[in-house]
């Protein structure tokens, strides 16, 4: 199975969206959800599902991904991916999505999930618009839009 973890796009702030719970992208974090999927791309990204916390910065972020990989399935939204959710509760709900699945959510949400599927205690706190890609337990590589880079981490 191949999982790409990805952390939202810049959102507004809560003073402007009124609540954390409704934060949207902004016009960086749209941008930056682009650059992303134009980087996954490059590392010939094919999905199966499309799954995401069912918070708006983070569907927006899912969408956005899903458009530029020309993904026509739906995007689903995943309460498992919702900010506090035990990540064991996530990885067995992402055990049913297919083979290759695209998982949008939040920090510290998604570093603890990666380091729950890779069997470690910690792993790097992602930044907005960052993916890590893990196959079979091993994280291969991660791209960042904020730099527009991918760093392979393993390669077969």
């Amino acid at each position: 199975m191949k999982l790409y973890l990805v952390r939202h796009a810049d959102a507004v702030s809560e003073d402007v969206a009124g609540s954390d719970d409704v934060r949207w992208l902004s016009a960086r974090g749209r941008e930056a959800a682009r650059g992303l999927a134009r980087l996954l791309r490059e590392q010939h990204v094919e999905l199966d599902g499309v799954v995401s916390s069912p918070l708006p910065r983070a569907m927006q972020t899912a969408e956005l991904l899903a458009a530029g990989l020309d993904f026509l399935g739906v995007v689903e939204a995943l309460p498992a991916l919702a900010p506090g959710c035990h990540p064991r509760r996530a990885a067995e709900e992402l055990a049913t999505r297919g083979q290759a699945v695209l998982v949008v959510g939040h920090e510290p949400t998604m570093s603890s999930l990666a380091a729950y599927l890779i069997g470690r205690p910690s792993f790097p706190s992602f930044r907005t618009a960052q993916c890590a890609a893990i196959e079979r337990g091993t994280p291969t590589f991660s791209s960042r839009a904020d730099i527009m880079q991918t760093h392979v981490l393993f390669a077969e």
